[in-house]
Parts: structure tokens; C-alpha cells; sequence
């Protein structure tokens, strides 16, 4: 299960990004409209005063427009208006617009241009807004006005667009953050509540705030779920445990008068049928002993009878209690222990476990093969055992399955056994904390049991 760790991969998060972006080209488009609006609407008040200038001046007589326009730019002193009047070949003729802007057309039309001005209060090239006109005589008039009130209402515009995305976008993607560390930490503890259910323990349930959310209503769905999952299949267990105890009993007493005929006919033909009768007896038996042991261990306390121990000390028990079995079939049996942490657990218990898996690796290994037992300690500072043979193998598809009850192969059901020993190793490092993977190859199977450093 991936951990809920960088908080920007939340749903929520995204959600706040993506909610601040479109928020922010809204506001861009929203102000971009705006100082369009404003320009064009300044824009054309300034084109109306420059249209009435015009419409004032040429009512004016030819002989005296000279005199009209100079007198005209020497009462703007301010820069109000420029004005300049020019003959066909756009020479100055009078005002304190120096020369003939470039780019006006006589179409009534004004348009921002550079112009070249000459005042008390302005010399050089200026950004205006101008119109030319054309007057009777074949001069033509210029009158322009400065555009700086729309570039400055643009540049307050574009300020306020600054300020305002500031002031908007920080606090609030702060605050969604904020927002957003909430449902995450509730996310986690759900993922914490998660793990031991994942490792069978459907006793556990998920948190719930009491908040009443949709992630409240989720947890009590699943956590209602847990319960009657876990109802249905401890009855199930319950029925399985049952019948396995109650079979036991007349079972044994079968047994019992089977093996007291079988020594009366000791010596005559019907004494091999009993003594065949009395072992199929016992391997029902065993099944049953190692079904009521799975179930035995399933129900057991995690912390029952869990003592500070040396898992090397454990492990050079089982080599000893098998290696007499691996030499009488001409197998190799290593054992390779390194420096092992100390560890919490029960040595009996585990003594069973590593005892299951050496001896399922001994069963499947030919005569002659090599069967591993190496400990070592693992990067986290843990122990890690691993017990390695070189028998046929299990299949990928094969190896979640091979940890169920009662489950067999194909290639498995020639050999003794009841599919139970590997339930039971499972049964008995899920009680221990640890952690069991099978992996290998067709040349043969590594099974892996990985103890934490904190077990």
C-alpha cells in the first residue's frame, strides 16, 4: 500500500491548484477586459476632444489660421492640446507640434503616434493621440493630445491585477493547504488502520472523526463491511474447528479397536488391511491436529509468551534436528548464520516454522541436492532468513496460493502431507510481526521470512 506521504498528491490539493489557476486567468481576462474597456472608452474621449479642436479651427480664415494656431499653443501652455499646422509639402507653418508626424491619415480618424514637439514646457519625441485634417487652402492641421492618462490608468490596472492575484492566490492556496493537511492525516490513519487488516486481522476498524463527511460515511461502510466479513468467516472457521474436534474423538476410538484387530491378526492377510486402515486413520488425524493448530495459532495473542531470543540459537536447532534427515537422502544441508539482532518472540513457535519450511525443502529436493538455511541481518537492520533448495521450483502463479489451507499442486499431491504445514509457518509469522515471500526459480524455491528490527 503506497503511503500518503507528499501532500501535493492528494485529490484535494490538486483540486486547489487547479481551482487557483483557473481563478488567476480568470482574473487576468477579467482586468485584461477591463483596462480594454477603460482604454477605449479614454480613447475616445480624447478623439472627441481633438474632433471639436479641429471642427473649432478650421471655421478659422486662411489668412488667419497662423496667428490662431500659434496663439492657441502659447495659451496651452499646460500641454493640455498640441497643435501644428503644415503646407502640402508638410512644412511647419506654426504651433509646437516641430514637425509633420508619420503615419496620420486624413481619414478623420485619430490614432497614437510619435510627436515631435516644441514648447516651453515640452521638447522632443512624445507618445500622443492625434488627428490630421486637411483645410481648404491644401494646409494641413494636427492637433494631438498625450496618452498618458491611458497608459497610466493601464499601468494602475496591471498594479491592482499584481496586488490583487497577491493577495487572493497566497492566503488562499495557504489555506488550502491547511485545508488539505486534514483529510490527508485522516487518509493516513485509515492507511494505518488498513495494514493489519491486510494481514488478516479483520478485527480492527477504521477511524471515524464523528465529523459525519464523506470520509466519515466511507469508514463506517467498510468498517460494517470488516464486521460481516469477519462474522461470515468465523462462522465458516468456527463450523471447520468444530467438525475437526468432534471427528477427533470417535476418530481416535476407531483407531483404537482398528489397532487392537490389527494385533490379533498380526500374522494372517487381514492384519496388512488393518494396518492400512490404521495409518489412512492417522493422516486423518494429523489434518485434523494441523487444522486445530492453524486455528489455535490464528486466535493466539500477538504478544503471548514473546521472550527476548537468539534466532541463531533457534535456527542451529533445526539444522540439527534435519540434518540427519538430508544426509540418510545424500542432500546437502548448509547452514550459514551472520550476525543476527536480537528479536522478540517464541522459540518454540518458530522452532515449528523454520522446522516446516526446511522440511518441505527436504521433501522436495532430490537425492543429491543442496538445501540452504542462511540468516543474516537485513538493510533495515532486521533479520532476514532464507531457506533455498534445489528442488523443481513454484510456479508465479502458484506462490500467494501455496500459504492457503489445504491447498496442493499438481506436482505436490504424489508426496506426503495435507497442504496444512505451510498455513501454520504463515500463521506463525503473521503472530510474530514478520513478513513471508516465496520466490525461486525451475531450479528451485526460495522461501524468505523477514523480521523487523522493532519485532
Amino acid at each position: 500500500m503506497r503511503p500518503l506521504t507528499d501532500a501535493w498528491r492528494s485529490a484535494t490539493s490538486r483540486l486547489i491548484i487547479i481551482y487557483g489557476a483557473l481563478f488567476a486567468i480568470w482574473c487576468v481576462v477579467l482586468l485584461g477586459i477591463v483596462q480594454w474597456e477603460t482604454s477605449r472608452y479614454l480613447s475616445g474621449v480624447i478623439d472627441q476632444m481633438l474632433a471639436s479642436r479641429v471642427h473649432y479651427l478650421e471655421g478659422t480664415a486662411p489668412r488667419d489660421m497662423r496667428a490662431t494656431v500659434d496663439a492657441a499653443s502659447r495659451i496651452d501652455v499646460q500641454g493640455a492640446m498640441w497643435m501644428g499646422l503644415f503646407d502640402a509639402q508638410g512644412r511647419h507653418l506654426a504651433g509646437n507640434i516641430a514637425a509633420l508626424p508619420k503615419g496620420l491619415d486624413e481619414d478623420g480618424m485619430a490614432r497614437s503616434i510619435d510627436a515631435s514637439l516644441d514648447s516651453p514646457t515640452r521638447k522632443g519625441s512624445t507618445r500622443v493621440r492625434g488627428l490630421s485634417h486637411e483645410l481648404p487652402d491644401g494646409t494641413r492641421l494636427v492637433v494631438a493630445k498625450e496618452s498618458t492618462t491611458i497608459d497610466g490608468v493601464g499601468t494602475i490596472i496591471r498594479r491592482g491585477l499584481l496586488w490583487g492575484l497577491s493577495l487572493t492566490l497566497i492566503p488562499g492556496v495557504l489555506g488550502g493547504v491547511l485545508i488539505a493537511r486534514g483529510p490527508a492525516r485522516r487518509i493516513r490513519a485509515i492507511q494505518q488502520a488498513m495494514e493489519p487488516i491486510r494481514e488478516g486481522d479483520l478485527s480492527v476498524r477504521l477511524p471515524v472523526s464523528g465529523i459525519g463527511d464523506e470520509v466519515d460515511l466511507l469508514a463506517e461502510t467498510v468498517n460494517a463491511t470488516l464486521a460481516e466479513i469477519e462474522r461470515l468467516l468465523g462462522e465458516v472457521k468456527g463450523v471447520t474447528d468444530n467438525i475437526a474436534h468432534d471427528l477427533r474423538t470417535p476418530l481416535t476410538r476407531m483407531r483404537t479397536r482398528l489397532y487392537r484387530l490389527q494385533q490379533v491378526f498380526e500374522s494372517r492377510p487381514e492384519g496388512e488391511q488393518l494396518d492400512a486402515c490404521v495409518s489412512e486413520i492417522d493422516t486423518v488425524l494429523a489434518r485434523f491436529r494441523a487444522l486445530l493448530r492453524v486455528s489455535e495459532l490464528e486466535d493466539r495473542q500477538r504478544s503471548a509468551c514473546f521472550e527476548n531470543m537468539d534466532l541463531g540459537s533457534v535456527l542451529r536447532n533445526v539444522h540439527e534436528f534435519y540434518a540427519p534427515v538430508a544426509e540418510d537422502r545424500g542432500q546437502r544441508f548448509d547452514l550459514e548464520l551472520g550476525r543476527l539482532p536480537p528479536l522478540r518472540g517464541d522459540p518454540q513457535l518458530l522452532f515449528e516454522a523454520f522446522a516446516n519450511l526446511v522440511g518441505n525443502a527436504i521433501k522436495f529436493t532430490p537425492d543429491g541436492g543442496t538445501v540452504r538455511l542462511v540468516a543474516s541481518t537485513g538493510d533495515d537492520g532486521g533479520a532476514r532468513v532464507d531457506i533455498a533448495d534445489t528442488g523443481p521450483g513454484i510456479p508465479p502463479d502458484e506462490r500467494e496460493a501455496v500459504f492457503r489451507r489445504f491447498y496442493r499442486s499438481d506436482e505436490t499431491r504424489s508426496k506426503p502431507g495435507c497442504g496444512l504445514g505451510l498455513a501454520i509457518v504463515s500463521a506463525i509469522v503473521r503472530l510474530h510481526g514478520y513478513s513471508l515471500s516465496v520466490g525461486g526459480s525451475d531450479r528451485g524455491a526460495v522461501f524468505t521470512v523477514t523480521c523487523p528490527a522493532s519485532a
